[in-house]
This record gives structure tokens, C-alpha cells and sequence, in this order.
């Protein structure tokens, strides 16, 4: 574990001295005392890519190696241990944020500010609870998060331009008339019906695509399904790293690396190339039954996504969900009422015992 102290600037309000931090939604630090705002300055670069060769040249260690640091609370000097970029003084709760991913790490190169507030996320929450299926009625009536944190998540994005040279098969179909009898008042009777066939021709071919920002979670504090499931995310409003957009918020660090990143990020681009190869067999059906891909120009980033990671409580028990703190999308736990989903039942068997009595009397 390291032992190297940071210590984070003082985010002072200039109006009262109590501490700031970003404003969801704005440019700015906001007192929520006296609501001073500060302007955060523009970090005077472009959002930008980097070289996936490059990895190799960078001096770092895997995350896993890297050992919490020290923050020096510039509010009341208490030092707290943390992995993460920021995270609040346990003591007086001033913002601490690091100048930049430790040495061994990759800094990050993007983020997405929080736009999302906590009204916002009591609007949300409230939605949400209302619209699910099978819910005690009870739940409705949630409105409020018992706990509420915000927190930007690390996600790699990765670039690529892509050759698949393919092998597969196409399909055509015809039909042909077949012939079948059937037994009518007691007499039997023949007839006719076209039958869909399929024949199959041997297919290959080559097929490219750029992929742009194919984004992957960079954490495993999480799980990644239900990360995935708050995309989509607006990435083309990305802003240049600044550290004190983070002021006031969680900041974890990544803990997977990009070379894992990468071969996430393949496997995400292997349906969509599966998809173009089909395309370009064309045909009724197709069948692909090998596809060769070479990758080229493949670029990365890190990038920082802004998280609401909220519990609400109903019935004696916490639920967490995770709200997307830029569209305001939330997935997460919900209770299920067991009487609503019996009457459900109940009422499909009803009305299958129906259509069956009834198509019995029909004959």
C-alpha cells in the first residue's frame, strides 16, 4: 500500500468558506449554503484518442498491484486512505480530489458531468417505482432514496477500423407442391399444399466497418450487465477531464486494464460484423461458419460516467438501484407482490378454461 499522501485543493467557498462542489447540470461549483457559484475553468484541450500501440511505452503496473494512496484533508488535515480519484474528508466531509490518476495508472481523458441532481433523482425514483409490473401497490407511494451517492464510474472506450473476410452459406427458398390425403365424413380425400424448401449456396466475402467509442465498465465494483443496461450514454457530449467536476462525488479507479477492455470490446463488435457478413450474403436465409477479423488503427480512452447509486427502503428492506445521472435511466432491485402475480395467473386460467369449454361446444 502506498504511502504517499495527496494533498487535494482547499474547494473553498468564496462566499461563506464552507465547500463547494459541481453543480449537476451547470459548469460550475455551487455552495449549498449560500450558493456562491465558481466557474470551472476549461481545461484548454480537445477530448482525444490514444494509440493502442502506445500501451506498451507507458510505465505502469496492473491496477490490481497499485495500492490505496493518502488524501490530506486541506479542511480539517485528517488523512484518509482511499483507492479512489475522489471521495469526501470522513471527518468534516470536505471534497478530496486527486491531481490526476497515480502514477502507475492511466489518467483519465474524459468525462461526463453529472446533469441529473438529487430532485431530479427523487423524480426518477418515484417514476420508476410507479411503472413496475407485479409491484405491491405499497411501492408507489416510494419516493425518496434512504441512501444517495454519486459517483463516476470508469469505463474505457476503444476505436477500430475492421476486416472480416467470411465463409458461410445462402439460402434460397422455393416451394414445391406436395400432395397428402385426409379423411372427411368417413371418406378420404386428397390435396394439395405448397412446402417451403431451402437451397443452399456456398458463400464467402470480405466486409469492413469502423467502430466509434465502443464502450466497455473499466470497474468490477459493479456488475457489468446492469452497468450495460444504463446505456445508452450521450458520449458526444464528453468534456475534457477536470478534476473539479468530481468535487463533491465518488471517483472510483479502474481495476480492469485495457488489454481485458480490448477484448471485451471485440467481443461487442463480433454480432455487429456477424450482422454485416449476413448482409452482404444476402439471400432468404444465410449461414456463417467462419470469420476471419483483423483489427487496425485502435485507439482508446478512459472516461468517467456519472452514477446515482441510490437504496430506497419498502417493507423493512433496502433496495439499491443505479440511476444514470444524464438521462436520468435507473435499473435495479424491486419487490414483486405475490398476490398480484397469483390473480394474474389465475385470470389467465380462467380465460383459457373458457376458450377451451368454448371451442368444445363449437364441434
Amino acid at each position: 500500500m502506498s504511502d504517499t499522501a495527496v494533498s487535494p485543493s482547499s474547494y473553498q467557498c468564496g462566499g461563506c468558506g464552507a465547500r463547494v462542489e459541481h453543480a449537476p447540470g451547470t459548469t460550475a461549483l455551487s455552495c449549498p449554503y449560500c450558493g456562491h457559484r465558481q466557474q470551472i475553468a476549461d481545461a484548454g484541450r480537445r477530448v482525444r484518442e490514444h494509440a493502442y500501440a502506445d500501451l506498451a511505452r507507458l510505465p505502469r503496473k496492473p491496477a490490481a498491484e497499485v495500492g490505496a494512496h493518502a488524501f490530506v484533508c486541506p479542511g480539517c488535515g485528517a488523512r484518509t486512505e482511499s483507492d479512489a480519484l475522489a471521495e469526501r474528508c470522513q471527518f468534516c466531509a470536505t471534497p478530496l480530489v486527486t491531481e490526476t490518476a497515480t502514477g502507475d495508472l492511466i489518467a483519465p481523458e474524459a468525462l461526463l458531468p453529472f446533469a441529473v441532481d438529487r430532485a431530479g433523482v427523487r423524480t426518477a425514483l418515484g417514476k420508476w417505482c410507479r411503472s413496475r409490473w407485479f409491484a405491491p401497490s405499497s411501492l408507489k407511494k416510494v419516493s425518496e432514496a434512504e441512501t444517495l451517492k454519486g459517483t463516476y464510474l470508469p469505463h474505457w472506450t476503444f476505436d477500430a477500423r475492421t476486416v472480416s473476410d467470411y465463409r458461410g452459406q445462402r439460402g434460397e427458398h422455393y416451394y414445391v407442391t406436395e400432395t397428402y390425403t385426409v379423411t372427411v365424413d368417413g371418406k378420404q380425400e386428397t390435396r394439395t399444399r405448397q412446402v417451403r424448401r431451402t437451397r443452399w449456396h456456398s458463400a464467402s466475402g470480405t466486409v469492413r466497418r469502423d467502430f466509434d467509442d465502443v464502450l466497455v465498465p473499466a470497474t468490477t465494483r459493479l456488475p457489468q450487465g446492469q452497468l450495460d443496461q444504463l446505456a445508452p450514454w450521450p458520449l458526444a457530449e464528453a468534456v475534457a477531464y477536470h478534476r473539479d467536476y468530481l468535487a463533491g462525488y465518488h471517483a472510483l479507479r479502474y481495476d480492469t486494464e485495457p488489454e481485458a477492455g480490448l477484448t471485451t470490446a471485440k467481443a461487442r463488435m463480433a454480432p455487429v460484423i456477424e450482422r454485416d457478413c449476413r448482409s452482404d450474403i444476402g439471400g432468404d436465409e444465410q449461414r456463417v461458419t467462419s470469420v476471419h477479423t483483423n483489427y487496425s488503427d485502435i485507439t482508446y480512452k478512459l472516461i468517467l460516467l456519472p452514477v446515482w447509486i441510490a437504496a430506497y427502503l419498502h417493507a423493512g428492506r433496502s433496495y439499491q438501484v443505479l440511476v444514470n445521472a444524464r438521462t436520468g435511466e435507473i435499473i435495479g432491485e424491486r419487490p414483486y407482490s405475490t398476490a398480484k402475480i397469483m390473480a394474474a395467473v389465475l385470470t389467465m386460467l380462467a380465460l383459457l378454461t373458457t376458450l377451451l369449454v368454448a371451442y368444445l361446444l363449437s364441434r
